[in-house]
C-alpha cells in the first residue's frame, strides 16, 4: 500500500471525548510551511490561544513529522513535538530522531494532533489505519525503558515503535522530555509535561505504507548526491561518526567557551576526562548508532564497567553533568544520562539546574537544613548529580524545587542571577562571552535558550560555512537570521541540523522539490523560514514574552571571561539587537510590523 507525498494527513484525538478523526492537511498549507515545525506551529497559532495555560485541557499537543520525514532523503527520520510549553510559556517545538517519526509517516500521517486530557493514563495505539485509546493505568508510574518494553509486548509486532514520557513527565517536571526508541529524546521546552498532563503515556506506533513520489527516480538520484556530499565532508563523514557530538568537547575547550561551574569560567581542566575521545580510550563506547537513513550515524551505544549500557551522552549531556557541574567522573555522567533517558528528562535542563544549586550551596544561599540530611550539592560531586537527578524526576525533597527549573528555583533563594537561561530556558554547552553571534542566537530564540535554532558556533568555531572572528560583532546580525531562517527549514523537512555542516539552502530546495513537484527557488524556500520564525515570535508577543525579554543574564553582559583565550569578554548586546531586529525588518523594539505579516501571508 502507498501514500503520495503530497497527501497528507492529520490525526486529530480528542482524549476528553474518546473520538479519533483523520483528515486531510491542504497542500496549500503544506508548500507554505512544509511539513514539522512550520505546518505544526501553524495549525497551532490557528487553534490554540496564546494565553492558554500549559497544562490545561485547551493546550494541545502535536506530533509532526517533516515533509521528507520517513523517506531515504539523507537523516529522513526526525519528527517534532509542539506545543505551549510550561517551562517557557512560548511556542514549543522539541525535535527528536531515531526510528519513531518515520514510522508515524509510514502509517500515513504527518500530523497527529492530541486535544483534550483523560480522566485515567492512556496510551494511543496506531497500526496504519487502525487507531484506539487504551489504558495505561498499568504503565503510570513506571520508567520509559519498562514502558516501551510492554507497549511492545501488548501491541505484538516487534517492528512497533514507541514514543513516551517517564515518572518526570507524570510528575509535571517542568523540563520533562519525551523518550522514543529508548534513547532519543524530543528533550526541551517541558513537552514531557504536556503529555503528562494529559495523561497520556504514549504512543505506540507500526506503519506499513510506502511514500510514493511523481518521479521516484529524480529523487533517489539527488538523495544519491547529497549523501556523497554528506559522506565526503570532514564533519558529517569523518568526526561525527567517529566521536559523535562529543567531538566538540576539546574543541569548545580550547577556543575557550566550554561552560565550567555553573558558567562562572569558560574551560574545565579535566576536559580529557570526559571527552568523546576518552568515551573511546575508556573503551566505554561499543559502537555508533545511525537514526532512520541517517549516513552520519553520530548515536553512541556504551557500555559502562558495571555492565549497564544504553545511548550517549551527548556532547551537550556530558557537558551539563560534567563541566557545568564541576565533575570530571565519565562514568557518573553517562549514568547521569542513562536516568535521564529513563525518567524522562531534558539532559540540559537537569545538568544546569543542579549546577545552579551548587553555586547557590557554594556561596551560602542555601542552607544545609535544606537538604534535609541529603547529599551535599558540591561542584565535583559525582554523587550529585545521580542523587538530585532522580530526586527532581519524582520530586523528592529540594528536587521538588528544583523540577521547576533554574530559574523559579534560584528566584526562590532570592537570587535569579545565578540561573544561567533565557526566557527561563537552560543555556546550552557554549558560554556566549565566547562567541558574539551564538550569544545574539541565545537570547533571540523563539523557544527560549537554545543552540539548535541557529548554531552560529558552525561559523564562528567550525569555520562552516566560513571562518567568523568571535568577537566581531559587524554582519553577525545577517548571520544569525540566515541560520536561524534556514534551521527553521530543515526542522520543518524532517531532516538533521547536523546535515547542514555539508549542506546549503540549495541542497535542501532541490531536495524538497525533487520530493515533492514543487518548484521553490532558494529565496522561495528561506522565506518559508522566515515566515515560521515571524509566526512563533507573534505567538510568543501576544502569550506575553516581551522584546525585552530577548537577553542573557547579567552575568554575560556584565562580568568579562575570567580565564582562557576568550578572557576579558562580554556579550555586546546593545550593539547587535537592534541590528538583529532591523535586518528581520522588525520595529525598533523588537515587534512585527503589519507589513511584514503581509509580506510573508503569515
Amino acid at each position: 500500500m502507498g501514500v503520495s507525498i503530497k497527501d497528507n494527513k492529520l490525526l486529530r484525538i480528542n482524549l476528553t471525548a474518546n473520538k479519533i478523526v483523520v483528515e486531510s492537511i491542504d497542500l496549500d498549507l503544506v508548500k507554505k510551511y512544509l511539513g514539522g515545525r512550520g505546518l505544526a506551529s501553524k495549525i497551532f497559532v490557528d487553534e490554540v490561544s496564546p494565553d492558554v495555560d500549559p497544562y490545561s485541557e485547551e493546550n494541545k499537543l502535536l506530533f509532526a513529522n517533516g515533509l521528507l520525514s520517513g523517506t531515504t532523503a539523507p537523516t529522513g527520520g526526525r519528527y517534532m513535538v509542539i506545543t505551549k510549553g510550561p517551562l517557557t510559556g512560548t511556542i514549543a517545538s522539541s525535535n527528536s530522531g531515531g526510528f519513531f517519526g518515520a514510522e508515524l509517516r509510514k502509517a500515513g500521517y504527518l500530523i497527529v494532533l492530541i486535544e483534550g486530557k483523560s480522566d485515567k493514563p492512556v496510551y494511543i495505539s496506531i497500526r496504519d489505519d487502525e487507531v484506539e485509546i487504551k489504558d495505561a493505568t498499568y504503565l503510570w508510574g513506571k520508567d520509559t525503558h519498562f514502558t516501551t518494553d510492554k507497549m511492545l509486548e501488548e501491541f505484538g509486532d516487534k517492528h512497533a515503535r514507541v514514543s513516551c514520557i517517564g515518572p518526570a513527565g507524570e510528575n509535571l517536571v517542568k523540563f520533562a522530555a519525551i523518550i522514543n526508541d529508548k534513547g532519543r529524546a524530543a528533550g526541551r521546552t517541558g513537552v514531557g509535561a504536556v503529555m503528562g498532563s494529559k495523561k497520556l503515556k504514549g504512543i505506540i506506533v507500526r506503519g506499513t505504507k510506502t511514500i510514493e513520489f511523481d518521479d521516484k527516480a529524480k529523487f533517489m538520484d539527488v538523495v544519491k548526491t547529497k549523501i556523497d556530499i554528506l559522506r565526503k565532508d570532514a564533519i558529517t563523514g569523518e568526526g561525527l561518526p567517529k566521536l559523535g557530538t562529543k567531538v566538540l568537547d576539546n574543541i569548545i575547550n580550547q577556543n575557550g567557551l566550554y561552560p565550567t561551574k555553573n558558567f562562572q569560567f569558560g574551560t574545565f581542566e579535566s576536559v580529557d576526562e570526559v571527552s568523546g575521545e576518552a568515551l573511546v580510550e575508556k573503551k566505554y563506547l561499543q559502537t555508533n548508532k545511525a537514526c532512520f537513513a541517517c549516513p552520519i550515524g553520530c548515536g553512541r551505544v556504551v557500555t559502562l564497567p558495571d555492565g549497564s549500557d544504553g545511548e550517549g551522552p551527548e556532547y551537550e549531556t556530558g557537558w551539563a553533568f560534567g563541566a557545568d557541574c564541576g565533575v570530571k567522573d565519565l562514568v557518573a555522567i553517562t549514568k547521569a544520562n542513562f536516568m535521564c533517558n529513563q525518567l524522562g528528562l531534558d539532559t540540559i535542563s537537569t545538568g544546569s539546574t543542579i549546577a545552579s544549586l551548587m553555586e547557590l550551596y557554594e556561596k551560602g544561599y542555601v542552607p544545609k537544613e535544606d537538604l534535609n540530611n541529603s547529599t551535599e550539592p558540591k561542584f565535583g560531586s559525582s554523587e550529585a548529580i545521580i542523587y538530585y537527578t532522580k530526586a527532581i524526576a519524582y520530586r523528592e525533597g529540594l528536587g521538588d524545587k528544583l523540577a521547576e527549573g533554574s530559574y523559579r528555583f534560584t528566584e526562590s533563594y532570592g537570587h535569579p542571577e545565578f540561573s544561567m537561561t533565557v526566557k527561563k530556558q537552560e543555556i546550552p554547552a557554549y558560554d556566549p562571552r565566547g562567541a558574539q553571534g551564538h550569544a545574539l542566537e541565545y537570547a533571540t530564540s523563539n523557544r527560549g535558550a537554545c543552540h539548535v535554532r541557529g548554531y552560529m558556533i558552525s561559523p564562528e568555531i567550525l569555520g562552516v560555512p566560513e571562518k567568523l572572528e568571535t568577537q566581531k560583532l559587524e554582519g553577525k546580525a545577517g548571520w544569525v537570521k540566515t541560520f536561524q531562517d534556514l534551521t527553521a527549514v530543515i526542522d520543518s523537512a524532517g531532516l538533521c541540523l547536523f546535515t547542514s555542516f555539508a549542506l546549503g539552502a540549495d541542497d535542501y530546495r532541490e531536495l524538497i522539490n525533487a520530493a515533492t513537484g514543487f518548484n521553490l527557488t532558494t529565496e522561495e524556500t528561506m522565506q518559508i523560514g522566515e515566515r515560521i520564525w515571524n509566526l512563533e515570535r507573534i505567538f510568543n508577543l501576544k502569550a506575553g514574552i516581551k522584546p525585552e525579554d530577548d537577553t542573557l543574564p547579567k552575568r554575560f553582559l556584565n562580568d568579562p571571561m575570567p580565564d582562557g583565550p576568550q578572557k576579558g569578554a562580554v556579550v555586546h548586546l546593545d550593539k547587535l539587537l537592534p541590528e538583529y531586529y532591523k535586518v528581520r525588518g522588525w520595529t525598533n523594539d523588537g515587534h512585527v510590523p503589519e507589513n511584514k505579516v503581509k509580506e510573508l501571508d503569515i
